[in-house]
């Protein structure tokens, strides 16, 4: 089954390959990605294999979707792309404050009420 993947989402891919220009990922049977070198880091990359190794388990945000060849665009620059996503832990998002600002009051009436 296709997965629906949109931009900004951050998906668990493996690393299948590492050139001088980037690091190719399997995102699922059918999809694969590229992180180009641009985005691995906001820091010159001097070797990118500093960063990921051949079949690494990394996180990745998705940049850009072509469906009609199965490709992925990522980048792993400003995520914390090794750490695994326990249930129930916090997930990076786009959202910035937002989820404080929804729930601040639930939460405050919450603490209240104990």
């Amino acid at each position: 089954m296709l997965k629906n993947y949109k931009v900004g989402d951050i998906i668990k891919t493996q690393v299948t390959g590492i050139t001088k220009y980037g690091i190719f990922v399997s995102v699922d049977p059918w999809y694969d990605g590229l992180i180009h070198i641009s985005e691995i880091s906001q820091r010159f990359v001097k070797d990118i294999n500093e960063y990921v190794k051949l079949g690494e388990i990394i996180y990745c945000r998705i940049l850009e979707v072509d469906d009609t060849n199965f490709k992925l665009k990522l980048s792993i620059k400003d995520i914390n792309y090794k750490n695994t996503v326990d249930e129930g832990s916090l997930q990076e998002t786009r959202k910035g404050f937002l989820p404080l600002k929804e729930n601040l009051d639930i939460w405050i009436n919450e603490a209240l009420n104990k």
